[in-house]
């Protein structure tokens, strides 16, 4: 499975000088490259590499490789776009944002990130620095920083290019790594695992991951936003994109915590993971006005991607269950009423009085379905001698 280690760079000022340079130049050059590729309508690699090599090499004072890797940059650039326009990621073909994004070159940032293979990178993993090409020239012993276990994953299995990035008056490398998948063990049962906004994660174990701190931070963020946004200034407004990201990074950390324990848990004791498949969930539910901010800022999708690589890469199973009804069905009789649920945080069937807390039993009625999904799949096929 592919993994990305980011490591932070501390150069010199002259060293990040120099690397600053050299991310103008390339995305000057990619923007030109991918006014031609508008322009004639050339979006392969090797034939856009035909048609603007010698231009970016005499024009932009690029070397061989750095010029190879801004045309594959450009590629890579509309063949997304192109794969966005076809799954209507971007509205319909008629809709002013379709038009947009369709109707113009794609445009690079100043300081957008560039990629860099061997050739352009080179890592001294014991000294903990970087020799890296630039526009001024080739730059060496750029120091950086990383953990252990990233050293480690980065000596034994990075592979492909890096990319530079330079963010919040930061710069960080981004590298790719290939690490082996363990296979999938034999799961003796399974942990269901309701996603929510009051409760983040609730376990078949009746191991409850509470929302309150992650919603009493984002309440208020949400206050501070709006005494920024009264504001109106060029200093608000860069505030509240600081704000913002601080604001992700909190939950993602919240997010990988979570999921890092069951994970855990999973392992130590030979069970699976389940979890309700929520995809499209914010376009089926309908809320008030005052709901959709908690919503739409619910990080239930990242959770379960941190879920679904931390179980493949330590080899345990992990199931996505249907999530119809799971905290209307009574897990013991079967019942299913929007009734059994008379409030959030309650359940109660109507029809055997089996009472507990409401994401407990969607825990619960998510790791019965595991069970049943993982039987069906792993049934013997009957041969036709024994279906005669």
């Amino acid at each position: 499975m592919k993994l990305v280690v980011q490591v932070k760079l501390l150069p010199t000022p002259v060293q990040a000088t120099a690397l600053e340079a050299t991310l103008r130049v390339c995305n000057q050059a990619a923007d030109h490259a991918s006014s031609i590729a508008y322009e004639t309508g050339v979006k392969s690699r090797n034939d856009l590499q035909k048609a603007v090599y010698t231009d970016l090499k005499v024009r932009f004072g690029l070397s061989a490789q750095p010029a190879v890797r801004v045309v594959k940059k450009v590629v890579d650039a509309y063949a997304t776009l192109r794969a966005n326009l076809t799954a209507g990621n971007l509205g319909r073909a008629d809709s002013k944002r379709y038009r947009r994004a369709a109707g113009s070159p794609i445009a690079f940032r100043p300081a957008a990130a560039q990629p860099f293979d061997d050739r352009c990178l080179s890592w001294q993993l014991d000294a903990r620095t970087i020799s890296i090409w630039t526009v001024h020239g080739r730059h060496k012993n750029i120091r950086f920083a990383v953990s252990p276990d990233q050293l480690t994953t980065l000596a034994a299995h990075r592979r492909g290019e890096s990319d530079l990035v330079y963010r919040d008056g930061k710069w960080f490398l981004i590298a790719t790594c290939e690490v082996p998948e363990p296979d999938a063990y034999e799961p003796v049962d399974w942990i269901g695992v309701d996603r929510g906004i009051v409760n983040l994660a609730t376990t078949s174990d009746d191991i409850n991951y509470q929302g309150r701190r992650l919603s009493r931070y984002r309440r208020w963020q949400a206050r501070k936003r709006a005494e920024l946004q009264a504001r109106q200034t060029r200093s608000a407004t860069r505030r509240l994109a600081r704000r913002a990201k601080r604001e992700h990074r909190h939950a993602t950390h919240m997010n990988h915590v979570i999921s890092k324990e069951i994970v855990s848990i999973a392992q130590r004791t030979g069970r699976g993971i389940a979890v309700e498949e929520l995809g499209g969930i914010r376009d089926r539910v309908r809320l008030r006005r005052d709901q959709r901010g908690t919503l739409s800022s619910w990080p239930f999708h990242q959770l379960g991607r941190h879920l679904a690589y931390k179980a493949r890469r330590a080899g345990v199973p992990f199931l996505e269950v249907d999530p119809a009804h799971t905290s209307q069905r009574c897990p013991r009789c079967g019942h299913t009423e929007r009734a059994n649920r008379p409030d959030r945080d309650h359940f109660r069937c109507r029809r055997c009085g089996l009472a507990g807390p409401a994401d407990l039993v969607a825990g619960i009625n998510v790791r019965n379905r595991a069970r049943s999904a993982w039987a069906f799949v792993t049934m013997p096929v009957a041969s036709p001698s024994t279906r005669a």
